[in-house]
């Protein structure tokens, strides 16, 4: 099976209807390091609370609403009631491999095992795992991202920063796995879309006869525990 379009992820959200520490209900704020992600509101109302050195923002999200966002941005669903949003994550395989960093306080950000003691779930999130767990690493999140997102509106950038690196720290070791997922998955689709561009240059329409219709007929898994609420998950199985 091929990948999806561009090489992406795709997954549906129900995001969670529980009470945060700061009494908003929603799920849990982290950052991508080299994926941007977009959201297409299905259903629902809520916003998403955004930082970056540009600041602090609040997006609202309702119903036929696209927000996206670039590497770097911590982002946090808050529900309003109801809220559904289909997924579409880039570089389809680094998300999956770790590519993401929860906003927990800085003490559990400084050592590598501490960090993912908090942030792993029973059964790495499985459907029909605890819950609480990971309503629990939501609050630990929010915790941290209260002080990041307070600091930044009364002007201060230094404990986001200091958390961006905290974060480039963590990931480190795991970035030749996200180089290879890279050069197989959306690098290589990037370049086949180059072949052809040639290949229609010169007339040639060989790669025509590879035409092929993929379908999935529904969720590779339902329920599983995401950071922002219940996921279904597409996963494209190639070979």
């Amino acid at each position: 099976m091929a990948e999806l379009p561009g090489a992406v992820g795709v997954s549906r959200l129900c995001v969670y209807d529980t009470l945060a520490p700061d009494g908003q209900v929603g799920g849990t704020p982290h950052l991508h390091l080299c994926c941007s992600e977009a959201y297409v509101v299905t259903s629902g109302e809520g916003l998403v609370e955004t930082l970056n050195l540009d600041g602090f923002a609040r997006t609202p999200l309702r119903q036929g609403a696209v927000v996206w966002f670039t590497p770097g941005t911590i982002h946090r669903l808050v529900n309003h009631g109801g809220l559904q949003i289909v997924v579409l994550m880039q570089n389809s395989g680094l998300p999956e491999a770790g590519d993401a960093v929860l906003t927990f306080p800085q003490h559990l950000l400084d050592d590598p095992e501490t960090y993912a003691a908090a942030a792993t779930l029973p059964d790495g999130g499985a459907p029909g795992s605890d819950l609480g767990a990971a309503f629990r690493r939501r609050d630990l999140a929010v915790e941290g991202f209260t002080v990041l997102a307070e600091a930044a509106k009364a002007g201060d950038l230094g404990p986001l920063k200091t958390f961006h690196q905290a974060a480039a720290r963590l990931v480190r070791p795991r970035l030749a796995e996200w180089r290879r997922r890279w050069e197989g998955g959306a690098r290589a689709v990037a370049e086949e879309t180059g072949r052809q561009l040639d290949a229609l240059e010169r007339g040639d329409l060989a790669h025509f006869e590879a035409a092929a219709v993929h379908e999935l007929a529904g969720p590779s898994e339902r329920e599983r525990r995401g950071m922002c609420g219940l996921l279904e998950v597409y996963h494209v199985r190639k070979g």
